[in-house]
């Protein structure tokens, strides 16, 4: 293993991959000798040559910054030394293809269940929606009936989940921030992965309940009336067929906790309406699918200097071989493609493609700037720790989760996901928020690469959890999936961990649990992004 990785010729430094003292004499392959000036901790970075302040400073071939002090050969570079860019990048409007080859052999299938609106689930859940704030406490004293051995005698159901979440009142339904929540809570209450549905709400939202549960028409045969005050089939007119997207055969209740007479009333009653879904949701089973109905969300959470090197180009990897076989992958974090997005827009299958995504760029500016902020904030504590120094070079590591596939479509928070190919999705880098708008989307199974060690876990929707490093890797050995740490200990190159994550996605797809599946996290992880006042 060499001390130093040069990631591209020309680039004024290299990353250390273990830790470095004043003195020591290192190689860069391509760059000759380096002597270290300063303590550079593994991941960080280390200046092959000269840098004079003002000029720009390349990594992956990219500019991720400008010196703000002359920088010698051997010298540690980060936050003391290198700042911001904020130069405007040319963001060319499509123009770059790449051919993916479909490799001989047979086609990957994995088992999962089949939806009556022709999408699969990976998993097989009953969800409790709560369309407030103000039904959040019940509906987890209703899930909380159905943990331990409650569900023993129901094998093919995953859980009986409470998806709370913090609005649903004082705001605008019409708003950009109302309308951001409706298709979140939408896209949830007609997941592949959601068989079963109960959406309870206070009964005096400004987002009701019934108009989240009910269907265009008559309705499906599933949705009956339980015969208990305040509980039943939601009445699909009430809502002019608000949610006309939910799946035939899912199992819908709907329950407000004002008509049902309080909270232990509510509690009996929701207890009483999943326990009489069970046997129906029960009676799913898992059958052959093909790998093309896999929609793949792409995430990470704590980068570190090794995102960009190892986890992210190996589930870029899996990204592609995904998409030449006619699936779906999704890539989203919009303030963590700044200031790479011109290496999305090149490869857009259109300049309409191309130039939404570059308006979502400009509506964060403002979104931030009104804030007070401004996106080159972006880096966490933990990011710089881990070697990350300005949003410019963490970008570029986050967009190698998407592969070279060509940009098919741009979409919107939570907006349904109908694009096979390599899509983006417009969400904040904030994790939780961002996986539950692909998971709205319909993503049925989620990638999320970690440097410093996240313990996400993510429900209704799987999440395979991926480390970049092997020294974190072997401190949180279980809350990780897989070790692309490997990469750059020399054991294993990106081919070889992107085959073992698009395994590992298929085995997931087919029932193997996640670490954190294992550990019941995911629930908690449901929050919907607020955009907006709130009244």
């Amino acid at each position: 293993m060499n001390d130093l990785l040069v990631l591209r010729d020309g680039d004024d430094v290299a990353v250390a991959t273990r830790d470095l003292a004043p003195g020591d004499e290192v190689s860069a392959p391509g760059a000759g000798t380096v002597v270290v000036r300063d303590a550079v901790a593994r991941g960080h970075k280390v200046a092959l040559r000269a840098v004079a302040r003002g000029a720009a400073v390349h990594k992956y071939g990219q500019v991720i910054g400008v010196a703000t002090a002359d920088v010698a050969p051997g010298e540690h570079v980060h936050v003391h030394n290198l700042g911001f860019d904020p130069g405007e990048r040319e963001a060319p409007l499509g123009g770059v293809h790449t051919e993916l080859r479909v490799p001989d052999g047979p086609r990957p299938t994995f088992r999962g269940y089949r939806r009556a609106d022709g999408r699969v689930g990976t998993r097989n859940y009953v969800a409790i929606l709560t369309s407030v704030n103000c039904s959040a406490s019940t509906a987890r004293m209703i899930a909380d009936q159905f943990r331990g051995a409650a569900l023993d005698e129901f094998e093919n159901v995953d859980g009986v989940i409470a998806l709370t979440h913090t609005s649903g009142c004082g705001l605008v339904p019409e708003s950009e921030g109302g309308q951001m929540l409706l298709r979140t809570l939408r896209g949830y209450a007609a997941h592949p992965n959601v068989a079963g549905l109960l959406v309870l709400g206070l009964g005096c939202e400004m987002v009701p309940g019934a108009a989240l549960a009910a269907r265009s028409g008559s309705g499906s045969g599933t949705v009956t009336d339980l015969g208990m005050p305040g509980v039943g089939a939601p009445d699909p007119g009430e809502a002019s067929g608000l949610l006309a997207s939910i799946p035939d055969d899912t199992v819908v209740r709907s329950l407000t906790i004002q008509e049902s007479g309080g909270v232990r009333a509510s509690v009996r009653a929701g207890v009483a309406a999943v326990r009489e879904m069970l046997p129906e949701v029960n009676a799913r089973q898992r059958v052959e699918c093909d790998v093309s109905e896999l929609v793949l969300g792409l995430n990470c959470g704590g980068s570190d200097g090794y995102s960009g090197i190892t986890a992210n180009p190996a589930l870029g990897w899996a990204s592609d071989r995904l998409v030449a076989y006619g699936g779906t992958s999704v890539l989203a974090e919009t303030p963590e493609v700044y200031g790479a997005e011109h290496l999305l827009t090149a490869r857009a299958t259109s300049p309409g493609v191309a130039k939404k995504l570059l308006d979502r760029i400009e509506w964060w500016r403002g979104y931030v700037a009104a804030g007070q902020g401004t996106l080159d904030n972006n880096p966490s504590p933990g990011n710089k720790a881990g070697g990350l120094t300005t949003i410019l070079e963490k970008s570029l590591g986050a967009v190698a989760k998407g592969g070279q596939a060509d940009l098919a479509a741009v979409y919107d928070y939570a907006e349904p996901i109908t694009d096979r190919g390599f899509t983006f999705m417009d969400t904040p880098g904030y994790d939780p928020v961002s996986v539950t708008g692909l998971v709205a989307g319909g993503a049925n199974v989620v990638v999320f690469t970690t440097g410093r060690g996240s313990v996400f876990g993510c429900r209704p929707t799987p999440s395979i959890k991926v480390a970049t490093n092997t020294p974190m890797y072997d401190r949180m050995a279980e809350d990780m999936d897989l070790n692309a740490g490997r990469i750059v200990d020399g054991t294993a190159t990106v081919d070889d961990v992107g085959a073992e994550i698009l395994a590992k996605i298929l085995a997931v797809a087919s029932g193997e649990k996640t670490v954190s599946e294992e550990l019941e996290i995911g629930a908690e992880e449901f929050i919907p992004w607020h955009v907006g006042a709130v009244t």
